[in-house]
């Protein structure tokens, strides 16, 4: 057999092995997480500003800006967020949103925004989707992804509409219209 005879066999069977791995590796990924599943979520991100229990906080400042704020280029901010059920603040606490938001925006008012929205009651209980994406503040309505999930939303990837109902200096009011998809 000529060299060029064996190196093409060589790639032949290499070929062959990689192609029977992936047929084993998808197989047993199915196995392993189950049926894909979808699921849409509904609640509303209740962030107060000012006052008792405010649930964000400025923990850093760029350093030649005394005065800077929640939206001042460079800012960090931590976050403990309230989730509803409905949109009045009163309605039934379902979970938060824990996590950080950075101004990253030098010509427009741009948040970058890293949180595990963890619920705490109903049937997802105990489990939590993670979203990391860039948050333009300005837009009403905006989308948001969703990168991961403890629990039930375990893998999950998706994405999140978002709808600002309501935003001043005390209160940012948004609701969330979220599609995860996981495995059951």
């Amino acid at each position: 057999m000529s060299n060029k005879s064996m190196n093409n066999a060589n790639h032949l069977l290499l070929l062959l092995v990689l192609f029977a791995l992936t047929l084993v590796s998808q197989g047993h990924a199915q196995y392993h997480w189950g049926k894909e599943k979808v699921t849409n979520l509904h609640f509303y991100y209740q962030e107060k500003l000012t006052g008792d229990n405010t649930t964000i906080v400025l923990s850093g400042r760029p350093n030649d800006n005394a005065s800077a704020n929640f939206l001042t280029f460079g800012a960090v901010s931590v976050i403990d967020a309230h989730l509803t059920e409905g949109e009045d603040p009163n309605s039934a606490l379902i979970g938060h949103a824990q996590g950080l938001s950075v101004s990253v925006g030098q010509e427009q008012l741009m948040l970058f925004f890293a949180a595990d929205f963890g619920f705490t009651a109903g049937e997802f209980n105990g489990s939590s989707i993670s979203i990391l994406s860039r948050n333009p503040l300005l837009e009403t309505d905006r989308e948001l992804a969703v990168v991961g999930g403890r629990g039930m939303f375990r893998m999950a990837r998706g994405f999140a509409f978002l709808h600002a109902v309501n935003v001043t200096a005390d209160i940012t009011k948004i609701e969330y219209n979220v599609t995860v998809f996981h495995y059951e």
